[in-house]
């Protein structure tokens, strides 16, 4: 495959639609520019098994899946804004518990966030990790796990990109 051919769900050997979409009630706040939306929309394909997430585009809507298992767990629908850029109008997160351990809607939407961040886009994301490990904290009630761990759960092997 060209690497500069987006990637799309054909990409994939096997994915599963979310089966229990919950939506978010939260979405993230930011803008993403049009160069960013174009990386975006080229996908990320998981290299190895210590990466956690597959993710493609199709039209407005970015699918993030877990690369183990092919299953999704997050939808998001973008529009364009005013002036310029994107932004996330509408998500989606697997909400059977059997097949992803929700937290929050806090959590989730950091999350999706910091997936679109951190592995598409590979920013330091440095705010969002640190929300990540505070949602973490209280969601566990563990506030002394090493930042490393929390992020490699959440993110992978990128996580330190």
């Amino acid at each position: 495959m060209n690497p500069d051919t987006p990637l799309t769900r054909e990409t994939f050997r096997r994915l599963h639609p979310i089966s229990a979409p919950a939506t978010l009630s939260q979405l993230p706040d930011r803008v993403w520019t049009e160069g960013e939306w174009e990386r975006i929309r080229h996908g990320y394909r998981a290299q190895d098994m210590d990466e956690k997430w597959n993710v493609f585009a199709e039209g407005d809507a970015l699918f993030m899946h877990r690369s183990w298992t092919g299953r999704g767990v997050y939808e998001a629908t973008f529009a364009e804004v005013p002036g310029g850029g994107r932004r996330i109008v509408a998500a989606v997160v697997e909400g059977d518990g059997t097949v992803y351990r929700r937290r929050s809607d806090a959590y989730d939407c950091l999350t999706l966030e910091l997936v679109i961040s951190a592995i598409l886009l590979g920013e330091p994301a440095e705010s969002l990790r640190a929300g990540l490990r505070e949602l973490t904290a209280q969601a566990t009630g563990v506030s002394d796990a090493p930042a490393g761990v929390v992020e490699h759960s959440v993110l992978g092997l990128r996580s330190g990109s």
